[in-house]
């Protein structure tokens, strides 16, 4: 389990490095991520992810939250402090997110649901942040179904889940896209065997590749590698298809020469990988995008799913029937996730400034029925303010609570001080009573009526999160909920690269560590990481083999 943005002046960690602790910091390792906490349940493909936001010390005093902290362990987020600033090479500095790993502990197979809530709840009491859970991702795996129902159903007999709970559960998009891939490539299963067999001919024997050198070398062709994929990582997958087309005319000479060679793909087979090729380049750049670690993502969830279904769309008219076939499969896994409206993507996507309700207006007609788009329009428009009516009260009711508090402490201690006698204690009142008046626009009219903000540089590098802390004073409220929202984690990949890691402390040599020692080597792996800036080694993952070939 992983959290972010914890204020580690207020938070003493001292963990004994050893033998075990130094390799480990060395050889493994977890990107910064969203903030989140991701809750561990023995697997790696039923990992949930939760998103914690600490809004209780926005508005109270900072020396009782720092007194509560050490009492709790829990984490202090006041506003931005889910970055950490960066110095690059050229001198220049930026903000990056991070995510702590709070907790790996083991569970016995088959993991059920309640014992993964138990688990997940226990850290979360641990850190006293078991009333900040904003929201949970997850796979569809159904024991995450049965954590979730839990969940929600405990915290809402305590607190009200923001927008009716509808943004609790967020479902891991890289999953979604696999799954809508996996369904597809089933459709060449054959084709993609044996292009997968051709290549691993070649890097059986020293003399075939050699051989295939040479004829590399008489045509050529500028490429110098080949890859070998890794058949459980369809990402892997493309990487072998989109290089393998390249030598398409090599393979075709080889067999004249390797009598052993049976596995070679036809003219044909070569223009289905063609087309796949096509198809998993749109969905390889978009995992990619939504799988970052150290910005924001689920501002950029709506671009990408725009961009698929379009694909998609496109495709089904294809005039390949194989290629009808695949689609055909890819686009009911996506209408089955995504064919209805997300409020998460939508609502992100209007909070990047650039965007604002410029983006669904653009991207809903094209993805949906007139009416349905007019529809799902208005129903993003009236969860924005609801969630704003949300936040607005929380924010009324945290300043309320402050400013009775201060002026009861102001009582007891003025008691020796002229301090009600003064001009000042009428001047307050009187402001006060003013300034409760509720304004004619709110934060979110104000920046819903603004134009959309022009960024002339490159997109890539635009920071939402730094423009809201710029504006936070113009959008007390509107910049909390911007910030809450965008930081969402729309993947579990932080959590499986933390499993990734855990495979690497549990080898043949420390099969008998305890999960105690196991728990203490990761989490103290990974904030020592975050401490001094070190950034992960993917070393022993399985992943695709690349093929140098021998040419000179």
């Amino acid at each position: 389990m992983s959290s972010t943005t914890p204020d580690i002046s207020s938070i003493p960690v001292q963990p004994t490095i050893n033998s075990f602790t130094s390799r480990i910091v060395s050889d493994d390792g977890n990107d910064s991520m969203n903030e989140a906490l991701d809750a561990t349940n023995g697997n790696t493909d039923k990992t949930p992810v939760i998103d914690a936001n600490d809004r209780e010390c926005d508005n109270a005093d900072p020396e009782k939250c720092e007194e509560s902290n050490e009492k709790n362990r829990q984490k202090t987020s006041a506003v931005w402090l889910e970055f950490k600033e960066v110095t690059l090479s050229d001198g220049s500095k930026k903000k990056e997110l991070q995510k702590r790993v709070i907790s790996f502990v083991h569970i016995p197979p088959p993991p059920r649901g309640v014992e993964i809530t138990d688990c997940i709840f226990k850290c979360l009491k641990e850190w006293g942040i078991e009333n900040k859970v904003f929201t949970l991702s997850v796979d569809n795996a159904s024991s995450n179904d049965v954590t979730i129902r839990i969940f929600k159903d405990t915290f809402s007999r305590n607190r009200m889940l923001f927008c009716g709970e509808k943004l609790f559960h967020i479902r891991c998009c890289a999953h979604i896209l696999n799954l809508m891939v996996q369904d597809g490539l089933s459709e060449i299963k054959n084709v993609i065997g044996d292009v997968h067999e051709s290549v691993n001919f070649i890097n059986q024997n020293e003399a075939r590749l050699n051989s295939f050198s040479d004829i590399v070398q008489q045509l050529q062709l500028p490429d110098r590698k080949l890859v070998l994929d890794c058949k459980t990582r369809w990402n892997s997958t493309f990487k072998m298809l989109s290089i393998a087309i390249k030598f398409k005319e090599m393979f075709s000479r080889l067999k004249e020469r390797e009598s052993h060679y049976e596995c070679c793909p036809s003219h044909e087979d070569w223009k289905k990988v063609k087309k796949v090729c096509e198809i998993l380049e749109v969905f390889n750049s978009a995992t990619k995008i939504i799988s970052g670690s150290d910005y924001p993502t689920s501002k950029l969830f709506l671009n990408e799913v725009y961009r698929v279904k379009v694909l998609l769309d496109k495709k089904m008219n294809d005039e390949n029937e194989f290629v009808q076939a695949m689609v055909r499969k890819m686009k009911s896994k996506f209408d089955k996730y995504w064919g209805e409206c997300n409020l998460l993507m939508s609502i992100a996507a209007i909070l990047d400034p650039r965007c604002k309700m410029r983006v669904i207006e653009f991207f809903f007609p094209r993805m949906y029925p007139d009416r349905e788009a007019r529809e799902n329009i208005a129903k993003v428009r009236d969860a924005l303010y609801e969630i704003y009516d949300e936040y607005a009260h929380e924010y009324q009711f945290g300043n309320e609570h402050s400013a009775e508090t201060q002026v009861h402490d102001n009582g007891i201690s003025g008691m020796n001080i002229e301090g009600s006698s003064s001009g000042w204690f009428e001047f307050v009142n009187y402001v006060k009573s003013i300034e409760t008046a509720q304004p004619q626009q709110s934060d979110l009219d104000v920046y819903l009526a603004e134009g959309c903000f022009i960024y002339e540089g490159d997109s890539t590098k635009f920071h939402a999160l730094e423009w809201w802390k710029a504006s936070t004073l113009k959008y007390r409220i509107l910049s909390k909920m911007a910030r809450d929202i965008l930081v969402i984690p729309i993947t579990t990949v932080a959590s499986e690269a933390t499993f990734s890691a855990g495979g690497r402390a549990i080898d043949t040599y420390r099969a008998s560590l305890s999960p105690d020692t196991v728990q203490a080597l990761l989490c103290g792996g990974d904030w020592c990481r975050n401490l001094h800036g070190v950034k992960k080694k993917n070393k022993k993952e399985k992943k695709s083999i690349e093929i140098a070939l021998k040419i000179p």
